[in-house]
Parts: structure tokens; C-alpha cells; sequence
């Protein structure tokens, strides 16, 4: 029982918690309504990351760097609906704070960071498209020639200033 009480805690020290229990990528699925809208994924750096067609499933890295989490920005397109850009952002995984319970300085402070396993991403992105509404006039407006106009046409034409 000892032996197996000191591998445990030789662990803990020189290992983060989040490294331990979670990962540095994570699947997150995009969706819209309505589905099949063209999608473009980049990265904080402005670096396209993936492309595709609603719906996906996608990996992505959690973090951007050392002590950096990664911001995405989500760019759906689909003819007949305006584009929307949706931000996935990266967040603070609670397991990195596993690290101050079980006395894991090295983890929080080098591993962690390092692997990028202190950051964690969302299960989902879900864009709601919005319709291009076209404006409709009952009025109308005809271009000729004047010699293409009847006699009785030309009294009742307006000049245009």
C-alpha cells in the first residue's frame, strides 16, 4: 500500500492534473440552422484552420501557446442568408486547478500550460442564419428611346432633373 501511496504522489508532483485527466484537443460540432451553410474556421492568428459544410464535427487545439488559450473565429456562409461569424473561445479547464489540491506546482506552472491541457473548448458551435430579405417595390421604372415612343406617349413623359 505504501509503494503504490508514493508512485501515486511521485505522479502528481511531476505530472499536471489536467494532463492527467483531460486533453489538449477537443471534437467540437458545428451546426446551423439551416444546416449545409459553407464554414471557414481560423485561428487567432487569422490562419485557416479547417473549411467545410454544416453539419461537422471538427478537432481543434485548445491553446495557442504557452499560458495562451485559442480563440477560433467561425465564418458560415449560405446563399440566400447573410454570413455570420461566431467565436469559439477557449477556456480555463477546471481540472488545472487539480493541480493546487494534490500539491502539483510543476503541472500547474510548466506541464500543463505547456501541453496546452490547461485549456479546454466547447462540445458545440450553433449558428442561426438569417434570411436576405429583398425589398419589394410596386412601382417601376421603364427606360427607352424617345423615337421608340408613340406621339400619344410623349405628352404625358416627365424630364427628369
Amino acid at each position: 500500500m505504501l509503494k503504490l501511496s508514493t508512485v501515486f504522489l511521485s505522479l502528481a508532483l511531476v505530472s499536471g492534473c489536467s494532463s492527467i485527466v483531460s486533453d489538449s484537443k477537443y471534437p467540437v460540432s458545428i451546426s446551423s440552422n439551416p444546416s449545409q451553410a459553407d464554414f471557414t474556421l481560423k485561428n487567432r492568428d487569422g490562419k485557416n484552420v479547417h473549411t467545410g459544410r454544416t453539419p461537422a464535427t471538427v478537432t481543434l487545439n485548445a491553446s495557442s501557446g504557452f499560458f495562451k488559450g485559442e480563440t477560433y473565429s467561425l465564418i458560415l456562409n449560405k446563399e440566400g442568408y447573410e454570413e455570420k461569424t461566431i467565436e469559439i473561445q477557449s477556456t480555463i479547464d477546471g481540472w488545472y486547478f487539480g493541480n493546487i489540491l494534490i500539491g502539483g506546482w510543476i503541472g500547474m506552472l510548466i506541464v500543463d500550460p505547456a501541453t496546452g491541457a490547461m485549456f479546454k473548448l466547447p462540445e458545440k458551435a450553433d449558428a442561426q442564419l438569417n434570411e436576405v430579405i429583398t425589398a419589394k417595390s410596386s412601382t417601376s421604372i421603364t427606360i427607352a428611346m424617345l423615337n421608340a415612343i408613340p406621339e400619344k406617349q410623349r405628352a404625358d413623359l416627365v424630364p427628369i432633373k
